[in-house]
């Protein structure tokens, strides 16, 4: 099965002489979510608007669908919905005639029916008839969704969908990308919201300084870049770590009530029970503990600041 995404040694140089992407090579697979991370100006938005046929590319190969996006742009652009950043219709327009129009521009057939269930699908079945520049930020940005929509494409590009979305309209979001990937959609997506590529992503990649600089299965990588770590609330202050504990990764809180251990989640001989025996041997009481584990807005500060 050939991917729906392939970039090859992707090149972006602007005539100014700034180099946007360097020797970009990603893919990815069909029916997956794929979140791109990355700090603003890391080049996010000029990958996906050169896959989307919007800005041209330096050198390199890319296909959207199985289609060369330079040779065979019409198809490969058939098969690519588009979310941008920037909300961009027509304000006089109501929602049923925009998003139809959007299905026409890529030669499609009429199709109320779909047309219809995407409505429906994004809670705007009772707004279709009200002119754009009535709708709220949220309304709007959800029509942006329904028009990259309309022509039914295998790909779906989400740039940013939920800035400025209050979170109950993006958790209807996230429930809305979710059934499009088990219908067969591919989906990817940028963010700034680490939550969102916490909660949906299968895969991540983060782009930095116009490289990708890793592509890893979410979960594979919070396991191998996440790190755990055990507090100890102590009965009573400690002025300094015993002697006996000065080999392990332990250190001591400002008031002396608590003793932090931080270890790898995935390594086998993480001494927590060796810790709290060694406690127990010398006579440490304590009064309560608990662990907490690395999130990817920890991990992906990290990478990007390494």
């Amino acid at each position: 099965m050939h991917p729906d995404i392939s970039v090859k040694h992707l090149n972006k140089t602007y005539g100014d002489g700034f180099q946007a992407l360097k020797d970009i090579n990603l893919e990815i697979e069909s029916g997956e979510i794929f979140a791109l991370l990355g700090p603003n100006g890391a080049g996010k938005t000029t990958l996906i608007s050169i896959i989307c046929g919007i800005v041209n590319l330096s050198s390199g190969e890319v296909r959207a669908a199985g289609h060369d996006i330079v040779r065979d742009y019409r198809q490969a652009r058939q098969s690519i919905g588009l979310v941008p950043q920037e909300l961009s219709t027509d304000s006089f327009e109501t929602v049923w005639g925009t998003v139809s129009f959007s299905r026409g521009l890529f030669g499609k057939p009429p199709s109320p029916g779909h047309i219809e269930k995407v409505l429906r699908d994004l809670s705007l079945w009772d707004k279709r008839d009200n002119r754009i520049m009535s709708l709220s930020g949220g309304m709007k940005r959800r029509v942006m969704i329904a028009k990259a929509l309309s022509h039914e494409p295998q790909i779906l590009f989400l740039d940013e969908p939920t800035a400025g979305v209050d979170v109950e309209l993006r958790r209807d979001m996230w429930n809305m990308v979710r059934k499009l990937r088990e219908s067969g959609v591919t989906i990817i997506l940028t963010t700034h919201y680490i939550e969102e590529a916490e909660e949906m992503a299968d895969r991540i990649g983060v782009i930095r300084d116009g490289e990708i600089i890793l592509v890893e299965e979410k979960n594979r990588l919070m396991s191998k870049l996440g790190k755990k770590e055990l507090r100890l609330q102590l009965q009573e202050p400690l002025e300094q770590i015993p002697g006996e504990l000065a080999l392990d990764p332990v250190s001591l809180s400002g008031d002396g009530y608590e003793l932090i251990y931080a270890f790898d989640s995935q390594d086998e001989k993480a001494g927590v029970a060796r810790l709290l025996r060694m406690l127990g041997d010398i006579g440490i009481e304590y009064r309560d503990l608990h662990t907490s584990e690395s999130s990817l807005e920890d991990i992906f500060v990290n990478l990007v600041h390494e």
